[in-house]
């Protein structure tokens, strides 16, 4: 008996957990995709947040260090690899 009720509990655990973290994902996406286009409403108002981590990133791909630029990007702003190296490649240059 106990063995059949966990042979039931475990994949619906497993479910559970896989649910759970497919809406995260999906909120993380979105939450992304809002912060990018506030960001591009920011830039047509000419409003500049002032960054240090940003200068930072800025300072590496500067100094042609893309690959530890876009590695800190990332790890700032919780972006993808795709995505992180297109704001990487339009940061300006310090």
């Amino acid at each position: 008996m106990d063995t059949a009720v966990l042979l039931l509990v475990f994949p619906l655990l497993g479910l559970l957990a896989w649910s759970i973290e497919s809406r995260i994902d999906r909120v993380s996406r979105k939450v992304t995709r809002l912060e990018r286009k506030v960001d591009l409403i920011l830039g047509q108002l000419g409003i500049r947040e002032e960054d240090h981590e940003l200068a930072r990133i800025a300072e590496l791909a500067g100094k042609g260090e893309t690959i530890k630029a876009i590695k800190a990007y990332r790890e700032l702003t919780g972006d993808g690899l795709k995505e992180a190296k297109v704001a990487v490649e339009r940061l300006p240059r310090a």
